[in-house]
């Protein structure tokens, strides 16, 4: 293939790192698209585009999850699910579900804010994935729903609202629209987005399980049924595994797009671009006739120039780029400001140092999903006896490298891990001296998620362990992690300092 004809096609995922369950919308010329957040805060990621391939970060549309009191501390598959992103009366809106207390929404005049705080459009457990509708020949509103069964007991269906139009209450008890167990072969219904087109009430929606499973459509003349249904992209002879959930898209020529995930173990839910286009029967046929494509012509936009969402970082003041997110809601006295480059991150005193999966102040960002090498520098700046910091590969199972504060005072690299089904950590290689209190801390993730860590603390790049193979969370890919420590006590324990944190591709 020529480079000509390289630049006139793309290659899948065109997201390659868990944004999970992403919805999209085009405002003009703009394509803008979020994900799920889970339990991190800032949560509800905002990622522009012009052409549908290249995308950046831009912001979050949730500073922080509520009630406050429900995030002081991880709950890592917990929080954000699956939002709808939809533009209607000249603001920005955001629809998602929280399976422990039931269906948010978050509006703004523009895509960067300012965001409302959230607003409970309808209590319980379980309400998941909801979308809205504003019908515009009608002026009627409506919303969708799935459910989880670990939190209702219920699974498998989509239940409809009326919705009153300025999408902050609902105006009815709801009805089942669609009951997939009365359709056979079908399960795990769930993650449904709400159209209008050609006449019909459109929902796309996955069903089958995020790594197994397909993408069906269904539609109605009614919104609240009777719905026929259709499986419209599948795995078939592909490696795309579950290729599902995600949202459809018109270009301003007319050009019709689908973009959603696949899942991909430690990677996450990383997110392809499939075309689409309306059959003769009237149903939307997605990617190579119903099968995931891997390269595609681009979609009919201006060039433009590669991107993605940043991942490097030099902490200019202090402060950390947008791609970084807490395993909690953040608390003063995490980072301190100041007028050089390098994040400080006070060790946070805990009595839970052993185990990362635990704490709140760990500072991530996606695991990419790409063979790559991560890198930063770490000055351990304090003086208390077993405070800690470090770089972390995180997970169900996780492992890190870092340096330590030893009784005697001197410091340490230390690199330590823990099993899936450990209470607490343990070493990954025997300690070594780190006489300046310095390291430049190293992972070279290949094939498989499979990490292996060196570190150089002023005498060459050395190897450390056994290769570490990250896992996912249950529901969210692995994570690189920052952090800093020190064990319960009384008074200040001083700071880590992080600078010049690249992921490089290998």
């Amino acid at each position: 293939m020529s480079a000509e004809q390289r630049d006139l096609t793309y290659r899948n995922p065109v997201l390659d790192a868990d944004w999970s369950d992403p919805d999209v919308v085009r405002v003009g010329d703009d394509f803008y698209l979020t994900a799920s957040s889970f339990g991190r805060a800032p949560g509800l990621p905002l990622l522009h585009s012009c052409d549908l391939v290249n995308w950046t970060l831009v912001g979050h549309a949730l500073e922080r999850l509520e009630p406050e009191s429900e995030f002081t501390t991880p709950r890592h598959d917990c929080g954000v699910w699956a939002p709808s992103l939809r533009y209607h009366d000249d603001r920005f809106w955001i629809f998602w579900g929280d399976p422990d207390q039931g269906i948010f929404q978050v509006n703004a005049p523009e895509i960067r804010g300012p965001w409302t705080r959230p607003h409970l459009v309808k209590a319980g457990k379980g309400l998941i994935d909801p979308c809205p509708l504003w019908d515009d020949e009608t002026g009627e509103a409506y919303l969708v729903h799935a459910w989880a069964r670990s939190r209702s007991g219920v699974k498998n269906r989509l239940t409809g609202h009326r919705m009153h139009p300025h999408g902050t209450e609902l105006l009815d008890e709801g009805k089942v629209i669609v009951d997939a167990d009365r359709i056979p072969g079908w399960f795990t219904l769930e993650g449904p987005k709400l159209y209008r087109h050609d006449g019909w009430f459109w929902i796309l929606a996955p069903a089958g399980g995020v790594e197994t499973g397909w993408q069906g459509a269904f539609r109605a003349r009614e919104f609240f049924g009777p719905y026929q249904e259709k499986v419209v992209l599948e795995q078939k002879d592909t490696d795309v595994n579950g290729p599902h959930q995600g949202g459809w898209v018109r270009t301003p020529s007319g050009e019709d797009w689908f973009l959603h995930f696949q899942q991909r173990g430690a990677y996450g839910r990383v997110v392809h671009l499939q075309p689409m286009r309306w059959g003769e029967d009237g149903w939307p046929v997605l990617g190579d006739a119903g099968a995931p494509v891997t390269e595609h012509r681009r979609p009919d936009l201006p060039a433009q120039p590669p991107a993605a969402p940043a991942t490097d970082d030099d902490f200019p003041g202090g402060r950390h780029g947008r791609q970084w997110q807490w395993t909690a809601n953040p608390r003063d006295g995490w980072t301190t400001q100041h007028s050089g480059d390098g994040l400080r991150l006070g060790c946070v005193r805990s009595a839970d140092t052993h185990d990362l999966r635990k704490l709140p102040n760990v500072l991530t960002q996606r695991l990419p999903g790409m063979p790559c090498t991560v890198e930063v520098e770490l000055r351990l700046d304090s003086e208390e006896p077993g405070a800690r910091a470090g770089l972390a590969v995180l997970g169900d199972a996780y492992s890190w490298i870092g340096l330590q504060r030893g009784e005697d005072g001197a410091v340490h690299l230390v690199h330590r891990f823990a099993e899936a089904v450990a209470e607490q950590e343990r070493d990954a290689d025997r300690p070594r001296p780190a006489p300046e209190g310095r390291a430049r801390l190293r992972i070279d993730i290949g094939a498989g998620a499979r990490c292996r860590f060196s570190c150089d603390t002023g005498d060459g790049c050395r190897p450390s362990g056994q290769v570490f193979a990250a896992t996912p969370w249950r529901w969210v890919g692995a994570l690189l992690g920052l952090f800093a420590l020190a064990p319960t006590g009384q008074g200040h324990a001083g700071a880590a300092t992080f600078t010049r944190f690249r992921i490089s591709a290998s």
